[in-house]
C-alpha cells in the first residue's frame, strides 16, 4: 500500500476530515522523507523535531535513524491516531500543542513539513533555538522571501532577518502532487544553518528586528521618510527625532535598495 493509499485509509478509518484553517495536507511521497533526512544529516546522536507531524510517517522513518525525534501535533484528533501508530518507537516523544508555545526537551535539528500558516512565526521562533540546522519544506513563494536578493519583489524584512541569524540554502522543490489533499501551490525544501558568528555587529538585537520591520512598511519610501515614520511609532521624542534627521546613513536610499549590513549600521546609529 502506497503512502496516498494509506492516508485515505487512516483518515477514513478514524473519521477525520483535513482542517484547512490548520494547513492539514498529509505527505504522501516517501522520497521526500529520503532527501530531507539525507539534508540534515541525521545521526544516531541527533535528537530532531517534527512541527505538524502529522500521521507520523516522517517521524517514524527519522526514529530510525538517529537518538530521539519530538513529533509535535496541535490536532487532538491527530494525536490520537500519532499515539497509536506509533506506540512501537520507544525513542518517539508526542508533544499534544502548538509548537511555538509547548516547553519542549531539547533538540539539535528541525526536520519537518511545518503548517504553512505559521511558516514566518516558526522561522522567527527558531532565530534564538540553539540548532546544528533546520530542514524544512515550505511553501516556494515563502522560501524564497527568504533568500531573496536586495530590492527584489520578494526582499522583505523577513529576508534581512534571516540573513542576519542562518544560512540558507533554497533545495529541491516539491510538487503539489507530494501532498493530499494537495495544497493549491508548490513547495520547496530549504536547508537554515545558523550562523555561529552573525555577518555584522548589531548592539541591540530586538530593537534592529523592530527597526527592520517598520521601515520595511515603507519599502518604497526614501530612508529619511521611513525613519520619520519608525519615530513616531516608537514614540521617539521630536527633539531627537530633529537632531538626528541630518545624519542618518543612506538617507536618500529606498528602503527596499539596502542590504541587511546597512540595516544594522542604521540600527545601531538610531536606536539607544
Amino acid at each position: 500500500m502506497d503512502l496516498l493509499d494509506e492516508t485515505k485509509l487512516l483518515l477514513r478509518r478514524h473519521r477525520i476530515f483535513p482542517k484547512k484553517r490548520l494547513g492539514q495536507h498529509f505527505t504522501v511521497d516517501f522520497s521526500l522523507f529520503e532527501r530531507m533526512t539525507e539534508c540534515a544529516a541525521l545521526s544516531n546522536v541527533d535528537v530532531v523535531l517534527d512541527v505538524g507531524a502529522g500521521l507520523g510517517f516522517l517521524t517514524r522513518f527519522m526514529a530510525q535513524r538517529c537518538r530521539g525525534v519530538l513529533a509535535v501535533e496541535l490536532d487532538s484528533r491527530i494525536v490520537a491516531v500519532l499515539r497509536f501508530l506509533l506506540k512501537d518507537l520507544p525513542n518517539v516523544v508526542i508533544v499534544e500543542g502548538d509548537v511555538l508555545k509547548v516547553k519542549l526537551p531539547p533538540f539539535n535539528k528541525v526536520v519537518s513539513i511545518p503548517p504553512y500558516g505559521i511558516s514566518s512565526q516558526l522561522i522567527q521562533w527558531l532565530f534564538k533555538k540553539p540548532l546544528d540546522c533546520a530542514v524544512l519544506v515550505l511553501q516556494k513563494e515563502f522560501a524564497h522571501k527568504l533568500a531573496a536578493s536586495v530590492g527584489s519583489e520578494n526582499y522583505g524584512w523577513l529576508t534581512v532577518l534571516t540573513y542576519y541569524h542562518f544560512d540558507v540554502e533554497l533545495l529541491d522543490e516539491v510538487p503539489r502532487s507530494a501532498f493530499f489533499p494537495p495544497p493549491e501551490v508548490n513547495s520547496q525544501i530549504v536547508l537554515l544553518k545558523p550562523r555561529r558568528i552573525p555577518p555584522f555587529r548589531v548592539e541591540n538585537e530586538e530593537g534592529f528586528k523592530r527597526l527592520v520591520q517598520v521601515l520595511f512598511t515603507q519599502r518604497n519610501r526614501k530612508v529619511k521618510n521611513a525613519v520619520r515614520v519608525y519615530f513616531k511609532r516608537e514614540a521617539v521624542s521630536a527633539s531627537r527625532n530633529l537632531c538626528i534627521d541630518d545624519s542618518i546613513p543612506f538617507k536618500d536610499r529606498r528602503v527596499r535598495e539596502l542590504a541587511p549590513e546597512d540595516f544594522g549600521v542604521l540600527a545601531n546609529v538610531l536606536i539607544r
